[in-house]
C-alpha cells in the first residue's frame, strides 16, 4: 500500500474533496486524523473507514484557530509518533455568482484572508513536527487559473494565488528538511457541487466542455492522485503543482 504505516491529518474532512481524500489515503494504509468543525459528520466517514478495514480518527478543529490547530497537532504526534501528511481542505466562505462591481469587500476579502490563514496555520503546525523527523508532505488545494468568462467568482482566484505564493516559499525553506509541498489544481469537481445548489447542471456541463476528455475529474480522481503525491512513489515532486483537471488547465 502507498502510505502503508503514515499518519495524515486532513482538515475539512467532512466535505465532499476531504471525504474522498481520507477514504483513499486509508485505503493506501495511512492511519487518518479527521478534522473538522462537525464531530457528527466525521464520525460518520471514520466509520465508513474502519468499515472496510481502515484507521481512522476524529476531532473538532476550527483550522482557523491558531490554538486550535497547534493543539490537535500537537496531540495527533503524540498518538501517531509523528505527522507524515497534511492537507487542508475547508472551505473558504467565498461568494460566487456576484459580480465584483456588486460585491461587499467582506464577501470579496473573506476567502482571501480564510485562505491565507488557514493555510498558513496547518502548514506551520505540520511541518514544526516534520522537521523534527526530518520528512512529510504538505498538500494543497486549488492552484490559479485563468479568469472565467460569464460566470463570477468573487474573491476565489484571488485566495488561490496567494496560497499558491504560500505553497512556493514553505517548497523553498521546508525542502532542506525533508518535506515537499505540493498543490493538487483541478478544473473544478461536479461530485463536489451540492445537489439543491441552483444550476447545477449547467454549472458541471460547462466544467465538462472545458475539459479536453470530454469529462471532469470524480472524487474519486482526486483522492488517488492526492494518495499517489503523498506517497514515496512521488518523493521527487515538490514545489510543484499537479494537474487533475482533464486538460480543463493547460500547463
Amino acid at each position: 500500500m502507498l502510505l502503508d504505516g503514515r499518519s495524515a491529518v486532513i482538515y475539512g474532512a467532512g466535505g465532499s474533496i476531504g471525504g474522498a481524500v481520507a477514504r483513499a489515503f486509508a485505503r493506501e494504509g495511512a492511519r487518518v486524523f479527521l478534522a473538522g468543525r462537525t464531530r457528527s459528520t466525521l464520525d460518520q466517514l471514520a466509520e465508513r473507514i474502519r468499515s472496510t478495514g481502515g484507521a481512522a480518527e476524529t476531532a473538532e478543529v476550527d483550522a482557523l484557530d491558531e490554538s486550535s490547530v497547534d493543539e490537535h497537532a500537537d496531540a495527533v504526534a503524540e498518538r501517531a509518533g509523528g505527522i507524515d501528511i497534511s492537507f487542508n481542505l475547508i472551505s473558504h466562505g467565498d461568494v460566487q455568482g456576484t459580480p465584483m462591481t456588486e460585491m461587499s469587500v467582506d464577501d470579496y476579502t473573506r476567502p482571501v484572508v480564510n485562505a491565507v490563514r488557514t493555510s498558513f496555520l496547518t502548514s506551520r503546525a505540520a511541518a514544526r513536527h516534520m522537521k523534527r523527523q526530518g520528512s512529510g508532505v504538505i498538500l494543497v488545494f486549488g492552484g490559479e487559473g485563468d479568469p472565467v468568462r460569464d460566470y463570477y467568482i468573487g474573491g476565489v482566484q484571488v485566495a488561490f494565488g496567494a496560497v499558491e505564493f504560500m505553497r512556493r516559499q514553505l517548497s523553498a525553506e521546508l525542502g532542506r528538511h525533508g518535506i515537499r509541498v505540493v498543490t493538487l489544481r483541478t478544473g473544478g469537481v461536479p461530485e463536489s457541487i451540492p445537489e439543491s445548489m441552483h444550476g447545477r447542471e449547467a454549472i458541471t456541463a460547462g466544467i465538462e466542455s472545458q475539459t479536453m476528455l470530454g469529462r471532469a475529474a470524480t472524487l474519486e480522481d482526486v483522492g488517488n492522485v492526492a494518495a499517489f503525491v503523498a506517497s514515496d512513489q512521488a518523493r521527487t515532486m515538490t514545489g510543484a503543482t499537479v494537474n487533475v483537471s482533464a486538460g480543463a488547465l493547460v500547463d
